[in-house]
């Protein structure tokens, strides 16, 4: 910990050594000038160092740091004469006094400015960024220098998630965005805007900063009504294809709706996953998140694009409204149902590295996995500057089942598994002002039902519950039942430049657990095979925030002091818990803004982490044919210290952006979990009472930039992940050692005006040590080369190129897929004909390597073989 402390205090010595310019600009006769810009290059350069506008009584500060003995300094202002000046790379003040001169306008050819900021809003002008080739606004969101796409749709701005995503300011979709990524036509965008030190909540805008971002979409019109219509069928197998999106957007109303299906390996799912900070902060804090106990053994999926793997049957339904009443309500309903049916085909090659010896095991897998799942929100919410009100009534509803088959050692082995979630909740958060300060009162109450049962045929850890005799059939029945409810009263007060957010409240979580394994031998095993689980946790807490911000300077304090008791007992096994803890877990941020362009922060916090009920139960449960569990301990308790500090800059007038962010956390474990493995590859985990630490040290980093001049974009990241920890292993107790590094870029550029390139690559290099054992480096490499051509104004040719290169066990395996794409524009009735082909050298199968602690596991996968998709679409 010194060690940081001195690089955190040389760092910032360099860092924060300013030189500091600031004077006063007005004309020969005295009189101020406002709107004046103020520039500093590098002497005898055109590389813009840092600027600065005066403002209305003609003063200008500009702070940068330096290493230049020299710099110059340009003022120039419309109806003046330019002056500029070499001057020492020292703090000074400096006027300026400007001399009136006429000019006389050329014809001039003006191009707009890709990206312009004003602010804390960054404006980035979605034809600067838009292809010939993009559809929806998601596509274009891709090319925005500081702004990420990944994969499952979530966006992120300088590294970090968005907190909200807004159409013309409305939050309609509230964290599922992707409904509106996918689906909005992005020529009925004018602008894509990042707002930073975004604060969602108006009553607190003068009260708490933010350093979050959010994103907000800019309709070309007030009135939209828009969205995209899509047909498509193909062969091998029969495919289609379907997608009817209508979307209206007025002052007061926004509407969309969506029925989207296919069976083409497109996961339109994922379109209702929520992205953003604050909903996936109350998912956790309110424990509402589905938990699947139990499960089939699965194949681990490809990392590359699901349409090449997915071998899916997909229906989904969605619709969102919201419509703004009088006194600034606004009522909000969001409606979805899913249903889907998928398939995976293939094996698995697993290696268990354990200190004595080397267990393998080859299962050959065939699986299907059926979704039914219903979701609603009703919400009434009043966003104003003086008070705050919103009511969220939600329910959840999934239907789940999985069905494999497994190939072991020449014997087949059957799963099935029902698996069910249901949740109803309400929250309630206002906000209003009572005298000199803002009152907050939040409450949340929830009831959750899991009901879960798997069937295994032949029956499994014969040795443990048979007798070591082999039997048909085990059965793992589940029923969980939870009442869960949180609530807080707070007021929060502006003392000078100290804003203070005092909170007190309870959490209460009463939880039954039920299990009971059962057999086609006997349907009566003893005790340690049933749980009749009684948790209950209460947590009081009190809460003290405070946030500082002067000048450049933003601190943030937080203090809170929790209460904790959890009472825990199984009767029928006597075993029983309890437990009383008073804990203290601060956090301080800083965040330090060094210029226009460049931005600190760094934070550290202390938290404790309580075991929830899957991680201690007193009798066995079968979580899948070969894992077994039982965790017969004490209740598990983590606590934490974790570091980060990062530097980002963007420079909008450069389209420039980058971060660099290092993180490292310590933890502290009560409990050592135990792994036995035995020599089928079956495993059984237990826990015991031994304190152990696990550390964990992450860097990463990512830069963009748009060359508008070549329409291009340039981006490269980097991620560097080690992780050590202890674990037992067959009675022995093992160190373990995880190391991962990732290295890539992108480069969008167009090489004519009827011809663009994409280009993209991934290198992963993974490692595992185990005790004093170095285990073999698994390198993965991806590749993807798009060449989009443009022979004609309505037409569109695409060649789509991935190549995924991977060294397994013992050898090297390639894998190459290309699709071809030729699409016909009818531009008066804004029709597409498309047809594609994907897959054109039919690569039906992957070999890939996935580690684990303790294992590296080899997969298999069946993939989607070459087919062919005639598709229609139009705007609506």
């Amino acid at each position: 910990m010194k060690k940081i402390l001195w690089i955190i205090i040389l760092f910032s010595n360099c860092v924060f050594s300013q030189i500091v310019i600031k004077g006063k600009i007005e004309d020969k006769n005295g009189n101020t000038i406002s709107k004046a810009n103020v520039l500093i290059y590098k002497k005898a350069t055109e590389n813009i160092i840092t600027y600065n506008i005066s403002d209305n009584n003609g003063n200008y500060s500009i702070s940068f740091p330096s290493s230049y003995e020299e710099v110059d300094i340009q003022v120039r202002c419309m109806g003046y004469e330019t002056i500029t000046e070499t001057i020492e790379n020292k703090s000074i003040n400096k006027n300026f006094t400007l001399i009136e001169k006429v000019f006389e306008l050329k014809d001039v050819v003006v191009k707009s400015s890709p990206i312009r900021q004003k602010g804390d809003t960054i404006k980035y002008f979605v034809n600067s960024f838009s292809k010939e080739q993009d559809r929806s606004i998601g596509d274009v969101l891709k090319r925005m220098p500081g702004i990420e796409v990944l994969s499952d749709g979530k966006i992120l701005y300088q590294g970090r998630p968005i907190n909200k995503y807004y159409i013309e300011g409305l939050d309609l979709l509230e964290g599922k965005y992707n409904l509106a990524n996918e689906n909005l036509p992005f020529k009925e965008v004018t602008q894509v805007q990042i707002l930073e030190n975004h604060q969602p909540i108006k009553a607190l805008d003068s009260l708490k900063f933010s350093d979050q971002a959010a994103l907000n979409i800019k309709l070309k019109n007030a009135y939209t009504f828009t969205g995209q219509a899509r047909l498509g069928s193909g062969f091998s197998p029969l495919l289609w294809d379907a997608n009817i999106t209508p979307m209206l957007f007025t002052k007061k109303k926004q509407m969309l709706t969506t029925y989207q299906a296919n069976n083409t390996g497109d996961n339109v799912a994922s379109q209702l996953k929520k992205h953003t900070i604050e909903d996936l902060l109350n998912q956790f804090e309110n424990n509402s998140e589905k938990t699947d106990w139990l499960g089939i053994q699965q194949l681990a999926t490809p990392n590359f694009s699901e349409k090449r793997w997915l071998d899916n049957n997909i229906h989904l339904l969605s619709g969102n409204y919201l419509h703004k009443l009088k006194n600034d309500y606004e009522l909000r309903v969001n409606l979805s149902y899913l249903n889907d049916y998928q398939q995976q085909n293939g094996f698995t090659n697993t290696e268990f590295i354990t200190p004595t010896n080397t267990i393998t095991i080859l299962e050959e897998k065939q699986n299907h996995f059926f979704f039914n799942s219903l979701q609603t929100n009703l919400t009434l919410q009043k966003n104003a500057s003086k008070n705050y009100f919103k009511n969220s009534l939600e329910f959840q509803g999934f239907w789940d089942s999985q069905r494999g088959t497994i190939l072991l050692n020449n014997q087949q082995l059957k799963q099935q598994l029902s698996n069910e979630f249901f949740r109803i909740s309400n929250q309630l958060k206002t906000i209003f002002p009572l005298g000199k300060q803002m009152i907050t009162l939040n409450s949340y109450i929830g009831l959750n039902k899991t009901p879960q049962t798997l069937n295994v045929n032949p029956g499994q850890f014969e040795n443990l519950i048979n007798n070591n005799l082999p039997y048909d059939e085990v059965t793992q029945q589940v029923d969980l039942k939870t009442f869960y409810t949180n609530n807080s009263f707070g007021f929060t007060k502006l003392i000078k430049r100290f804003s203070v957010e005092t909170k007190i409240g309870f959490q209460i979580e009463n939880q039954q657990l039920n299990s009971e394994i059962l057999t086609s031998e006997n349907f009566n095993l003893v005790n340690e095979f049933s749980n009749n689980l009684d948790w209950f946790r209460s947590k009081f807490y009190l809460n003290i925030t405070t946030q500082y911000k002067k000048d450049k300077w933003r601190f943030e304090l937080t203090t809170p002091i929790n209460h904790h008791n959890f009472q825990i007992k199984d009767t029928p096994l006597q075993s029983s818990e309890n437990l009383n803890q008073v804990t203290f877990e601060p956090r301080l941020s800083a965040i330090y803004d060094v210029n226009s362009f460049w931005k600190i922060n760094s934070s550290i916090n202390f938290t404790n982490q309580f075991g929830t009920i899957n991680q201690i139960h007193y009798a066995y449960i079968l979580q899948n044919y070969r894992n077994l569990q039982r965790i017969n301990a004490p209740i598990p308790q983590i606590t934490n210290q974790n570091f980060s500090i990062g530097i980002a800059y963007r420079n909008p007038i450069k389209t420039l952006f980058w971060n660099v962010m290092y993180m490292n956390s310590k933890s502290v474990n009560n409990l050592l979990y135990q792994t036995q493995v035995s020599t089928n590859g079956a495993s059984e985990l237990k826990a015991i009472e031994q304190d152990n630490n696990r550390n964990n040290h992450n860097i990463s980093t990512r830069a963009s930039k748009y060359y508008s001049k070549i329409k291009s974009n340039i981006t490269l990241n980097a991620t560097f992940n080690l992780q050590s920890f202890q674990q037992l292993l067959n009675n022995n107790l093992t160190d373990i050692k995880n190391q991962s590094l990732v290295v890539g870029n992108k480069i969008d550029t167009d090489i004519t005006d009827k011809m663009n390139v994409e280009y993209q690559a991934n290198w992963t290099f993974s490692k595992n040590k185990t005790q004093n054992q170095d285990n073999p480096t698994v390198t993965q490499q991806s590749h993807i080369l798009n060449l989009n051509i443009y022979p004609a104004k309505n037409q569109y040719f695409a060649v789509k190129s991935e190549y995924i290169n991977n060294n397994l066990f013992t050898e090297r395996t390639e894998n190459l897929f290309t699709d071809l794409i030729y699409r016909y524009t009818i531009s008066k009735k804004k029709i597409d004909l498309e047809f594609q082909l994907s897959n054109l050298f039919n690569t039906t199968n992957y070999r890939t390597i996935n580690i684990s602690d303790f294992s590296y596991v080899e997969t298999n996968f069946n993939l989607r073989p070459r087919q062919v998709l005639f598709k229609i679409r139009f705007t609506l």
